[in-house]
């Protein structure tokens, strides 16, 4: 930001001390104003003094001052249609956006990224007659990525292989903290998309292909970022998304239509958004780009009406995508125009358009022309205004400049950040040389993502270098405390750019060396977007390395000398040929600030591994859809080309320690709604080091009267051994473990057998089992 914005960001808000001081007499009298007020009474009285114009006002929202400069000078308005992160508005200039601000016409904004613009918003929102405040939202999927020098927490895919719900609601905590230390108030995260399409690009920002950890995963972050109610000056709205199915699409492609069965859609898709609701609490809902079975999710009443606010009692609103309710007309050709799409996606239960002017104008033409009702404007300006109000923004909308870098980064959520990191990466091959420890005195460190920070993964903007240890420098560190001697070679950071210099460079290096440590992967970087290899709108035709970085492997494998193969990446990789050929592969996924020194303490030994994955990995595309909770009948033949198993299982992790799990022992029976049972095992750490396992609990139903995956996790408990030591882990099931839609989708609990499989894998090999019977039938509500 330029000073003369400083300066004038400066100016006004003494301009607005001095006003607030002029008018407090007569603002005290104006019950909204009143703080000791019920937050309904207030709402009430401020939106008896608001015009059908006001109202509308706070369903709509626009993207950040700044933001808008940056782009105008960038982008013309064909290239902007196309994106979904950038955003300007021809036509209007800054100084108009300002003057709407002033004029109580705008609602909410996202992409404002420093503290400092965030107070001169609401400085320009004190100057309406009415003195509503802002809502600010922002892109803080895991740490407030958005904003330079915050904490960057692994991104969700890597929280999700840490199998520690308590990491997430921590995660959730923190962000908030730093969200409202800078401004923001709104986090658009958590993306709770049950992913069954790893091609997708953003399955970094999902938990993973099961829709039991994906619920508790999201629940616990929404908890995290909004502390029950939201009341305060330390939380913000958590908001779920996309409402529904991206994480299925039909070519793995973002926006792409998704075609799945009623059934799929309530077992495998919706649990989640029930979780977030009924447990979470979750305020706010954003609903997504794509089709769900031919209607666009924009306008879909049935799944944001009749089953998400009637049927499960979500008492938030629903905010669009990026300019989805314009593509009803735009892309699905759903409507003749954006009026009609605008009504189609309002009267469906659209609550606030994301993003920019017409929106608003037509839903007052709407309300005037009989064809929109009011009731829909006041049950969505309501909302909006109760956030507002919880959120403690009428009392104090600003920031405090002189403290706000008190509250970021800090020693506790350092702490936390590095905890999570240690727990993410997963080692999937290991041939003994693992740990490193002292045995290799010469190592050589290289790779495209060995030195820079696709570790942070995406909706992050590049973080000052002294607040992120990338992977090369947290061997660097180690390698220094041990006496050892560590060199390192540069690769392009860009894999389709990686030049046969490089890679001879690196062949000479590694022929020096005891052992080479190879870091390859996928870059997500958004502030690099030619580049990007995944993330948000990089799909994926193939699950290989992308560029030349195979090539690269193969080139230093050749040299005879050991190496350990690191993946940075939030899409899953597969590569049957560096499975084989590497000593061991490690899965280091996106870990965040601290990934880096969480990476080189595992491959030297002083952290034991203990990630598992949240997602199977294929051995190529062609195995696709390839999901551990399948149908029975999907594997009933083979392919002539290629086994039929997996590369890897879901909730497969190998550890420096050998783990023990007894067999299953079950107390209690199943009755009523109310029942539980109880489900034991005793874990014992066989081997010679402390070491973390991740205990899962699968179900199988039998016999049932419609097809039933052959395996759903329905439990897991992360737990700490120490050498020969031995726990006990106890599980509790209820009638909601068992139950599901029947022939005549009615909900509930079939009489008949279950197998309860416990292990460290999905896999049948890590499994014990055991049987459960439940007697009678047990209905349950939906």
């Amino acid at each position: 930001m330029k000073l003369n914005t400083f300066l004038f960001i400066g100016l006004s808000s003494l301009l607005v001390a001095f006003s607030t001081v002029n008018t407090k007499e007569k603002n005290k009298k104006l019950p909204y104003l009143n703080p000791n007020l019920p937050i309904s009474e207030r709402v009430k009285d401020l939106m008896d003094r608001m015009t059908l114009e006001e109202k509308i006002a706070q369903m709509c929202q626009y993207v950040g001052l700044e933001h808008i400069k940056e782009n105008e000078a960038k982008l013309t308005a064909e290239q902007i249609k196309k994106m979904d992160d950038r955003g300007f508005y021809p036509g209007l200039k800054v100084t108009d956006i300002e003057n709407l601000i002033k004029e109580g016409k705008i609602g909410s904004m996202l992409h404002v990224v420093t503290a400092e613009e965030a107070n001169y918003i609401q400085s320009l929102a004190m100057k309406s007659k009415l003195k509503i405040p802002v809502l600010i939202g922002i892109d803080a999927i895991h740490g407030n990525g958005l904003y330079s020098g915050a904490t960057i927490y692994p991104s969700p895919i890597s929280m999700a292989a840490t199998f520690e719900d308590q990491l997430s609601y921590d995660c959730g905590l923190q962000s908030a903290k730093e969200m409202r230390a800078t401004g923001s108030h709104w986090a658009f995260t958590p993306n709770i998309d049950v992913l069954r399409e790893p091609r997708w690009g953003r399955t970094g920002e999902t938990y993973g292909e099961d829709p039991f950890l994906v619920g508790n995963m999201g629940t616990e972050m929404i908890k995290g970022l909004q502390q029950d109610d939201f009341t305060g000056s330390e939380k913000v709205i958590a908001c779920a998304k996309h409402l529904i199915g991206g994480g299925e699409s039909i070519n793995g492609m973002n926006l792409a239509p998704t075609d799945i069965s009623e059934r799929t859609l309530l077992e495998m898709h919706l649990p989640p958004y029930k979780k977030a609701v009924q447990e979470g609490k979750v305020f706010s809902i954003m609903t997504a780009h794509n089709e769900i079975n031919g209607i666009p999710c924009h306008m879909d009443e049935y799944l944001m009406t009749e089953i998400l606010r009637k049927q499960w009692g979500f008492e938030g609103f629903y905010v669009s995508d990026w300019n989805d309710v314009e593509r009803i007309y735009s892309v699905h050709h759903a409507a003749k125009d954006f009026k009609e799409a605008t009504l189609f996606a309002v009267e469906a239960g659209l609550d606030m358009h994301m993003h920019g002017p017409q929106f608003g104008q037509y839903v007052l033409e709407l309300v005037n022309d009989g064809k929109l009702s009011i009731e829909r404007v006041n049950y969505a300006c309501a909302k909006i205004l109760e956030a507002k109000f919880k959120l403690g923004l009428f009392e104090n909308p600003y920031v405090d400049l002189k403290n706000k870098d008190k509250k970021i980064f800090t020693k506790e959520h350092q702490a936390t950040a590095l905890e999570a990191a240690r727990k993410t990466p997963t080692l999937l091959k290991n041939d003994g040389i693992l740990p490193l420890g002292n045995k290799y005195k010469k190592i050589f460190v290289t790779g495209p993502n060995a030195n820079n920070q696709t570790t942070l993964g995406d909706w992050v903007k590049p973080q000052p270098d002294d607040k992120v240890i990338t992977v090369y420098e947290g061997l660097s560190t180690l390698a220094k405390q041990k006496g050892l001697e560590l060199t390192y070679s540069e690769v392009n950071e860009h894999s389709k750019k990686i030049t046969d210099a490089e890679i001879d460079a690196a062949v000479i290096a590694a022929k020096k060396a005891d052992v080479t440590v190879l870091v390859l992967g996928e870059n997500s970087f958004r502030h690099d977007w030619s580049n990007k290899t995944t993330g948000e709108n990089i799909d994926r035709s193939t699950l290989q390395l992308s560029g030349r970085q195979l090539e690269l492997f193969n080139a230093i494998k050749k040299t005879g000398k050991p190496i350990v193969v690191v993946y940075i990446s939030g899409s899953l990789i597969a590569e049957p040929t560096i499975e084989k050929a590497a000593n061991a592969t490690l899965f280091g996924f996106e870990p965040g600030s601290f990934g880096g020194q969480a990476i080189a303490e595992i491959l030297f030994g002083d952290i034991n591994p203990s990630g598992k994955l949240p997602l199977t990995f294929p051995r190529n595309v062609g195995q696709l859809q390839m999901v551990y909770n399948h149908k029975p009948s999907q594997y009933f033949h083979k392919y002539h080309d290629l086994p039929k198993t997996p590369l890897y299982p879901f909730g497969y992790g190998l550890s420096y320690t050998n783990f023990s799990i007894g067999e299953p022992k079950i107390i209690g029976n199943l009755k009523t709604e109310n029942d539980k049972i109880q489900v034991s095992v005793t874990v014992s750490n066989k081997g010679k080091m402390k070491g973390d396992e991740v205990v899962q609990l699968y179900i199988r139903d039998e016999i049932s009267s419609v097809t039933r995956p052959v395996k759903e996790l329905k439990g897991y408990q992360r737990i700490t051994l120490d050498a020969g030591e031995t726990k006990e882990v106890i599980f509790s099931l209820d009638a909601f473990s068992f139950a599901f839609y029947d022939l005549k989708f009615n909900y509930g609990v079939e009489a008949g057998d279950f197998k309860i499989m416990v292990g460290n894998s999905s896999d049948d090999k890590a499994l014990k089992t055991t049987t459960f019977t439940v007697n009678n039938k047990i209905s349950l509500k939906k």
